[in-house]
C-alpha cells in the first residue's frame, strides 16, 4: 500500500492549489470591479456592494456594502436601492431606520422592482416608516404579485382571506396562494393543504356538524 501513499499529499496539494486559484481570481475580480466603481459605474458599485455583503473576494463588511449600494442607488440603480432599503430595515451597516428603508424601497418599487414593491407593501401592512394602511399594502402587493413575486402572492392572498384592504374573498385568496405554491412557497403550500384537509373532514361530517365547524 505504501506505493500509493504519495497520492494523498498530491491530492491535498491539488485542492490547495485550486482554492488558491479561486482566491486569486476573486481578488482580481474585486480589483477590476473596484476600479470601475471608483469611476462611477453604477453596476460596478452595486456589484461591489454585493461583494462586501457576501465577503466575496474581500473581507465581509456591511458598512462598506451599504456605502457602495448608496452610490449606485443615488444614480437610480433599482437593485441597489432595494438592497440599501434592506440594510436600513435590518440595521446592517447603517442604523436601523424604517423611514429610510421605505424611502429606498419606494424608489426601487416605482421602477418596477418586485421585491421592493412587496417589501413596501409589508411596511404599509405593519405601519413601519409609514402610516399603516391595508389599502396601500394591497396596492403594492398586487404590483409585485402580478410580476410573479411569490411572497407578494402569499401576502395578497392573506389580505383577501382576512378582508383587509380588499373585499373578503376566499376564492381569490386561494387563487393567489396557488400561484405562490407553484413557486414552492412553503406557507402557501401548507395553507392550501390545511384548507383541503378541512374540506375533506367537513365532507365526512353530518351537515349540522359541518356547519358547526364552519362557524367556529
Amino acid at each position: 500500500m505504501d506505493m500509493f501513499n504519495w497520492k494523498k499529499p498530491l491530492t491535498l496539494l491539488l485542492v490547495i492549489a485550486a482554492f488558491a486559484a479561486v482566491e486569486v481570481a476573486n481578488g482580481q475580480s474585486f480589483n477590476a470591479t473596484l476600479k470601475k466603481a471608483e469611476q462611477g459605474d453604477a453596476d460596478a458599485q452595486f456589484n461591489l456592494g454585493v461583494m462586501y455583503a457576501d465577503g466575496d473576494g474581500v473581507l465581509k463588511s456591511y458598512v462598506d456594502a451599504a456605502k457602495w449600494y448608496r452610490k449606485a442607488a443615488e444614480q437610480g440603480h433599482a437593485k441597489a436601492q432595494f438592497n440599501l432599503g434592506n440594510k436600513y430595515r435590518k440595521g446592517r451597516g447603517v442604523p436601523q431606520d424604517y423611514v429610510e428603508a421605505v424611502k429606498w424601497y419606494r424608489m426601487a418599487a416605482e421602477q418596477g422592482h418586485a421585491g421592493a414593491q412587496n417589501n413596501l407593501g409589508v411596511r404599509y401592512r405593519y405601519g413601519q416608516g409609514v402610516r399603516k394602511s391595508f389599502k396601500e399594502a394591497v396596492r403594492w402587493y398586487r404590483k409585485a404579485a402580478e410580476q410573479g413575486n411569490a411572497n407578494a402572492q402569499w401576502n395578497l392572498g392573506l389580505r383577501y382571506w382576512n378582508g383587509q384592504g380588499v373585499r373578503e374573498s376566499s376564492s381569490k385568496a386561494k387563487e393567489w396562494w396557488r400561484k405562490a405554491a407553484k413557486q414552492d412557497h412553503a406557507k402557501a403550500k401548507r395553507k392550501l393543504d390545511r384548507i383541503e384537509k378541512e374540506k375533506k373532514l367537513r365532507d365526512r361530517l353530518p351537515p349540522e356538524r359541518a356547519l358547526e365547524r364552519l362557524e367556529r
